[in-house]
């Protein structure tokens, strides 16, 4: 079966219709599944913000490690004024870059140590909500463009209440789009690999169905179902390019932005026997090693703290074989070959952003804190970015060029210290993603008149190219990427020496991946 049409029959069961606005309060949007009241942004009052919107029945109980179920229609009233927690996540207990250093990239809550060592407080196994900002004077006729945003967090971490990933402040900005992110499954219970199971890709299934979601209601928020761009960072980028191919005749989005990750970054777990889940199982007081339902059913009755906590402690106590839950090929939403299938066509014609950190790597190399300011091993950090990140991106670039498809390439390179507090930090992975959301001052003050020029014009490529996917970027000065081109293609650059934007060749970028040159991680 083709993943549309099983996500067809997974998620449109119910008879959804076009939602209305109530007209006397602009607070409050009446949508399929229900009525939501938000609030005005406390630091933005132009921005509505509806902040927690379940777009699926909970995932709970007999419905735990089953494909998100569609909500009934619905005329309650809700208010949508506080976070949801994200999807269930442990916090790991050791050392680490974004633990220790700029926890503003995790689902901080202000009261849990970053390195807390037991499943976040700030999560829960009832996670399947979203959430939405727009402009305050956004009605059901505006028809703005829509951004869906899913976070990284290497399939294991991360969500909707994220402090860098917050948009309020762009939206105040434009006051033109609309911003949606959204919490989808995670780690073991968002990709069990388990042998009692059909569907082990429930990850990527929740996020399609928010998407869904979205296009059937976003126009009570004054969206244009029609003007829908998927946006994702790392494990998210990741994630949008999963479904230019698992969706490709469906995509329900005309554009998408992928932020350090392609569908190309890893190989699928190839557990076949499904031994990790078993493994757990066994471990939890669920020894059913011949009887997948037998096994899965006693799994279902096991506090989800005390799954993430076990799996957690074992990654803590750096055990070996290391043990990780992520996207599976199944050849029908995941899957082993995608330049193959880019090549037969099945594959989104959309445009596309693709872009990676000048020192993506810094954050995903050892780190001792015994002397935090030398930094990691540059020389295989530089290693890890190349072979992990960008070179995974070029090679997708040249994919998607020989599917025919429209792609545009930038390199983030910015290095400035409220957002990098140490100078090797440099351009790290996930930090270009405090300029588009303009989030960079929101920790260490406000950041320099550079730091201010380099997140708006980042923006604004960005705005550009959700109005207008096809022409926008070239009318504003960005060129499509051509790898077959003299010197490789040009690439945006942005942020380098605290320089806004430049146009620089591909080869000088990404030449290292082709055996020409040394890589250069502080441009």
């Amino acid at each position: 079966m083709k993943a549309t049409s099983l996500l067809a029959s997974l998620l449109l069961t119910g008879s959804w219709v076009s939602a209305r606005v109530v007209v006397n309060d602009s607070l409050t949007v009446h949508t399929n599944t229900g009525i939501y009241t938000g609030l005005h942004n406390p630091e933005y009052p132009s921005v509505r913000e509806f902040r927690s919107i379940p777009y699926a029945q909970p995932p709970v109980a007999s419905r735990r490690w089953l494909p998100p179920a569609p909500l009934p229609a619905s005329s309650e009233h809700h208010n949508a004024t506080t976070f949801p927690p994200a999807c269930s996540q442990y916090v790991y207990r050791g050392p680490s870059f974004f633990g220790n250093l700029v926890n503003e990239f995790l689902i901080w809550n202000g009261h849990e140590n970053s390195t807390a060592g037991q499943m976040a407080e700030n999560s829960a196994e009832d996670c399947l909500q979203l959430a939405i900002w727009t402009p305050a004077n956004a009605t059901a006729h505006s028809k703005l463009p829509v951004l869906v945003f899913y976070s990284g967090g290497q399939f294991r971490t991360g969500g909707i209440p994220v402090p860098y990933q917050l948009p309020a402040a762009w939206v105040n900005r434009t006051q033109g789009h609309i911003v949606v992110t959204t919490n989808y499954r995670l780690n073991i219970m968002g990709f069990p690999n388990a042998a009692g199971l059909t569907q082990q890709n429930l990850g990527i299934l929740d996020q399609r169905a928010a998407l869904e979601w979205v296009h059937a209601n976003i126009a009570a928020f004054g969206g244009d179902a029609d003007a829908i761009t998927l946006w994702g960072q790392s494990a998210g980028a990741m994630s949008v390019d999963y479904h230019t191919y698992a969706f490709w005749d469906n995509l329900l989005a005309r554009a998408t932005i992928s932020q350090s990750g392609t569908a190309l970054k890893t190989t699928p777990s190839l557990d076949t026997p499904h031994s990790n889940f078993t493994f757990v199982a066994k471990n939890l007081g669920c020894d059913f090693p011949a009887d997948p339902a037998a096994e899965l059913d006693c799994m279902r009755r096991v506090p989800v703290s005390r799954i993430q906590n076990f799996i957690g402690h074992y990654g803590d106590a750096r055990t070996t074989p290391t043990m990780t839950f992520g996207p599976v090929a199944d050849e029908t939403v995941i899957f082993a070959d995608y330049p193959a299938r880019a090549a037969k066509g099945y594959i989104a014609d959309t445009p596309a952003i693709i872009s990676n950190c000048a020192n993506e790597a810094a954050p995903l190399y050892p780190l001792s804190l015994d002397n935090v300011t030398a930094g990691p091993w540059q020389p295989g950090v530089n290693a890890v970015t190349l072979r992990d990140w960008l070179c995974v991106s070029a090679n997708t670039s040249v994919v998607r060029q020989r599917a025919g498809l429209k792609t545009y390439r930038y390199e983030w390179a910015g290095n400035f210290s409220n957002v990098s507090p140490l100078p090797w930090m440099g351009a790290y992975h996930s930090s270009d993603l405090t300029m588009t959301f303009g989030t960079f001052g929101i920790a260490r003050g406000q950041g320099t008149a550079e730091e201010v020029a380099t997140s708006r014009v980042m923006q604004d490529y960005f705005f550009e190219f959700i109005k207008d996917p096809v022409r926008g970027l070239e009318r504003k000065g960005w060129a499509a990427f051509d790898s077959d081109a003299e010197n490789g293609g040009v690439m945006k650059r942005f942020g380098a020496q605290g320089v806004a934007e430049q146009d620089v060749a591909g080869d000088e970028v990404q030449g290292a991946c082709w055996g020409e040159g040394n890589y250069d991680p502080f441009p």
